[in-house]
């Protein structure tokens, strides 16, 4: 009697007759390059909308001083391009947002940390965070008015107080679901205190983290149109306004689709930088 050879490779059972030659599938990568076809499909929607709108524009089915065509808001960005007065409102409001969401995200971050490491804490100070979330944006604008005027000091807390809540809230969930285990091996290879938050902490939380950071920054470009709005120089929220004195569509629809952009892109560099990370950290 002949023995059958032995075809289990790392104790997986041996493949059938007829499919010993057959190609093994290929690895999967954590995170695997988009298709060209889906990194430009997300542009399908918007292209075809535009069309649609700028055709009932032209055939006077849109009262234009309701919707105007995008070409004649795509004009009117260009005018206020042109004339140089487009630059200092995004200069504005790119740093309103930025300096809002950056102090918004390292204050959660810190908090997070902190409840999310010691019982103690997060007993004694995530019931009060809890409470302050559900105060509603707008009802902070009197208050940060009152204290910090009418400058520059309440917009950037307004936003953060944006920025502030979807951070902590998520990586407070990623650090409160992280397996014991991986501390445990960390107190092994001797991390503590911020060691061991910068080595393990953080790096197990990091889906966790990226996905507050998103949220943070989508509500810090929500929260710095109620920032311009309630009183500004400068800014898109500033146009918005000084379409709607004016009576022009386009100036406010012009802000809208720029504030669309402006956010899309900073979401999409901040994935990006994810990923990065990530690549780094594997």
């Amino acid at each position: 009697m002949t023995s059958t050879p032995d075809t289990t490779v790392l104790g997986a059972p041996a493949s059938p007759a007829g499919e010993a030659d057959a190609p093994a599938p290929p690895a999967r990568r954590a995170l695997p390059p988009p298709s060209q076809w889906g990194a430009w499909a997300g542009l399908v929607v918007p292209a075809v909308g535009l069309l649609i709108w700028e055709a009932l524009a032209r055939a006077g089915v849109i009262p234009p001083n309701w919707l105007p065509a995008p070409s004649v808001i795509a004009g009117t960005i260009r005018e206020l391009a042109a004339t140089g007065e487009l630059w200092g409102h995004l200069a504005a409001t790119l740093a309103r947002v930025a300096a809002g969401f950056a102090l918004g995200a390292a204050a959660a971050t810190v908090l997070a940390v902190l409840t999310g490491a010691s019982p103690s804490l997060r007993a004694l100070l995530d019931p009060t965070l809890q409470a302050l979330r559900n105060i509603p944006s707008m009802a902070w604008i009197p208050l940060f008015l009152l204290w910090l005027g009418i400058q520059e000091a309440s917009k950037v807390t307004l936003i953060a107080v944006g920025a502030f809540f979807p951070v902590y809230l998520n990586l407070l969930q990623g650090i409160l679901h992280i397996d014991r285990k991986l501390v445990e091996v960390g107190h092994v290879y001797g991390y503590r205190g911020l060691a061991l938050v910068r080595r393990v902490l953080l790096p197990a939380t990091l889906p966790a983290y990226l996905t507050g950071l998103r949220g943070g920054l989508g509500l810090a470009w929500m929260f710095v149109v109620a920032a311009e709005i309630m009183g500004a120089s400068r800014g898109l929220g500033y146009v918005m306004v000084d379409g709607q004195t004016s009576s022009r569509a386009d100036l406010i629809l012009a802000s809208l689709l720029l504030f669309a952009a402006l956010g899309k892109a900073t979401d999409y560099l901040l994935v990006q930088a994810g990923r990065r990370f990530e690549r780094g950290g594997a």
